[in-house]
Formats: C-alpha cells, structure tokens, sequence
C-alpha cells in the first residue's frame, strides 16, 4: 500500500475544542503506532481532507515521523475552498502551521461551501486515489460522522481489495493506559 487515507471523528465529536484536550496525545499516539509498520511496509503517502479533529492530527503525526521517514510526504485535499473561514483564531492558527508542513494542498471543489455534494466529490476522489484507510472510529461509542465514509470504504474493501485499518476507542484507551503507566514508571 502506498497512499492511505487517514480520517475519522471530527474534533467537537469527541468534546474537543482546542489542542490543549488531554486526549489528543493518546490519539496522536495511536495513529502513529499504525502508521508506522505502514511505513516500514512502503508507505509513501497519508492523505486526509483536513477537517479540524483526526485529519489535521493525522498530518501532525505524518510531519512528525518526517524525520524518520524522509520520503514520507502528506496531502490535504479539503471539500471546497478555504473550510477553515468559519473556524476561531486558536484553530485557524494551527490549520495555518499544519499546512505549512504538508507537500501537496487543494481544495477538490474551487468554490466556498456550496452543498453537501462538495463532501461526495471529495470522498470519492480520496477512495480514488489511495489504497486503503486508517479510520479513527468506533460505531459502538455513537455515529458520527466517519460512518459515512466507512460505509463506503467497506464497499471498496469487498469489491476492490481496498485495505481497511481503523482504531477504536478501545485501542485508544490502551495507548491512554499504557502512556500514564510510563509515566509513573520514569
């Protein structure tokens, strides 16, 4: 596999709403225990559609593993042009330094939010272009809105061979559980 698409919960799904949430190390963590036997298998490219919560984590930890994996490179392709115009100032800011850090950017649709069908277009390309997906969610603690995507990516998956990875709360709490143990033990 050589691109993957990693998504998954919006912030305000999980109760976030800033980067100083204490659950964001733990998923940035969990992400990155994945992709990194990814990585050693050949991956070249982690693409997201860069929406604030698990995507923009996700090329956090693709910039970060970087510096192991120089030819790591990562791309947001975003639903419509400029998302990030409604957001606050804090997350405008790190939307900026994240973009910063990214290889390749565009918007899927040239135009400001005109409809859902902007996600469609997206969602279909990003399905298009990668070879698997590593999806942050897990049905059993509600639906949100990765459902959608995994459904799709599912379909892929039987008639395709498209590879589908995701990470559940349950792995997260381990990474939490584990993480706070090493604490205690330095």
């Amino acid at each position: 596999m050589e691109n993957l698409l990693v998504t998954g919960y919006r912030a305000h799904e999980l109760g976030i709403y800033d980067q100083k949430h204490k659950g964001i190390p733990y998923i940035l963590q969990a992400m990155e225990n994945r992709l990194i036997p990814l990585l050693d298998e050949g991956l070249k490219w982690i693409i997201t559609p860069g929406q604030y919560g698990v995507d923009l984590w996700a090329i956090e930890v693709a910039i970060r593993l970087k510096q192991h994996y120089p030819e790591l490179r990562c791309s947001i392709l975003t639903a419509y042009q400029n998302p990030e115009e409604r957001w606050n100032d804090q997350k405008k800011a790190y939307y900026e330094q994240i973009l910063r850090g990214v290889d390749y950017y565009a918007p899927v649709s040239k135009q400001p939010y005109a409809g859902s069908w902007q996600f469609a277009a997206r969602d279909e390309l990003l399905l298009r272009k990668t070879d698997g997906i590593l999806l942050v969610y897990d049905e059993e603690a509600g639906v949100a809105s990765p459902k959608f995507i995994k459904e799709r990516a599912l379909a892929k998956q039987e008639t395709e061979g498209y590879r589908y990875i995701s990470i559940g709360t349950e792995e997260i709490q381990a990474v939490a559980d584990e993480m706070n143990s090493s604490m205690f033990e330095e």
